[in-house]
């Protein structure tokens, strides 16, 4: 028996060792329950979803090998666009996330929620998620400096996030220091050098590997580009270590449509890589006025288009700016009658 237990415990090494190279892992972010960052946050407020958490089988300057995504996010078809929502209070109970599916006519695939530093898996959410057959997207939004996160400081924090992630048991997308190539986060552009924050989302990414986590999709957050923004490619971290890549976008006036909004950023990506690309927030503000109709419609038309991996509404009211506006889909009856008619029109 123990020769037999030895040969089994041998060939479980011989696998993990091989599986360490055949895996990728995405990353995704979180949202403040108690705020938002001020400034431009609100043009681009966080998102998500993700791929399969991978192995690494030896840890230092060789990163693990590009291979294809192990999982997709949600089961897909080709001919559903998934949807998704934030919508405060789900925390604490599924019913905004219902009402939404209800008020849009569609079940909700992904829910979004940020988790602040040192703020443990949201277990409440993750259950409620798993019961109506969604899937988490969560921002990570940490205060630590990205060169200590990077130094292995806080790899007691990440180490416990990691079994946490782990024990919830289901699919989840997770995404770190999110709209890095924006200037309104500590670790975004202008702020932290590019370098530093591409070495702590890989070590990230790295100790949840190393705690074999499994059921993790990470998610490669970035803002629609504007003037002062940092060059996206700058945050690359590398396909091995990205599973999904998620863009934050919003239509704030009434020209704006999807190429003008998403079409730079996503001919950016895919000029890095082919991996799954969702558009991790949006809405449709009430300055948009009568053209809020056909900007959900174009909204959909375009994501179905490019063969993109879902979206998700960001179901706020939220005001102090230009950019800060009442982004609710049951406060914009033109908005929420053309959701409801893409919705149906692009299937489920």
């Amino acid at each position: 028996m123990t020769t037999v237990l030895a040969v089994l415990s041998a060939a479980v090494t011989v696998l993990y060792a091989l599986s360490a190279l055949a895996r990728l892992v995405p990353v995704k972010r979180r949202h403040y329950r108690w705020g938002q960052f001020g400034g431009m946050l609100a043009s681009t407020l966080l998102v998500v979803g993700l791929a399969s958490c991978a192995y690494v089988a030896v840890r230092g300057a060789t990163a693990p090998r590009d291979t294809a995504e192990a999982r997709a996010p949600v089961a897909l078809r080709h001919d559903v666009l998934p949807t998704g929502v934030f919508a405060p209070g789900e925390w604490d109970s599924w019913s905004p996330v219902k009402r939404f599916g209800q008020e849009t006519g569609r079940p909700v695939h992904y829910v979004l929620d940020y988790m602040g530093p040192d703020e443990a898996f949201p277990a409440r959410l993750g259950a409620l998620a798993a019961a109506h057959h969604a899937e988490p997207v969560l921002q990570m939004e940490p205060t630590m400096s990205m060169a200590g996160i990077a130094a292995g400081h806080d790899d007691s924090y990440l180490r416990d996030l990691s079994r946490q992630v782990s024990g919830y048991g289901h699919p989840l997308v997770l995404s770190f220091a999110p709209e890095a190539n924006g200037n309104w986060y500590s670790w975004g552009w202008s702020h932290t050098p590019a370098a530093q924050w591409v070495a702590a989302w890989r070590h990230v990414v790295t100790v949840f590997r190393q705690q074999h986590v499994r059921n993790v999709t990470w998610m490669w957050t970035v803002n629609v580009p504007f003037p002062a923004s940092g060059p996206v490619s700058d945050y690359w971290p590398g396909a091995a270590y990205v599973g999904m890549i998620g863009i934050d976008g919003y239509f704030v006036h009434s020209s704006d449509t999807f190429n003008s909004v998403f079409g730079p950023i996503v001919d950016q990506i895919r000029s890095l890589t082919a991996k799954p690309l969702l558009i991790s927030e949006t809405a449709v503000g009430p300055d948009s006025g009568t053209e809020a109709g056909s900007q959900v419609r174009s909204l959909f038309a375009g994501a179905k288009a490019g063969h993109l991996a879902g979206l998700i509404w960001f179901d706020q009211a939220q005001h102090g700016s230009a950019y800060h506006q009442d982004w609710r889909l049951e406060d914009n009856p033109a908005a929420l009658a053309a959701f409801r008619a893409a919705a149906k029109e692009h299937g489920q």
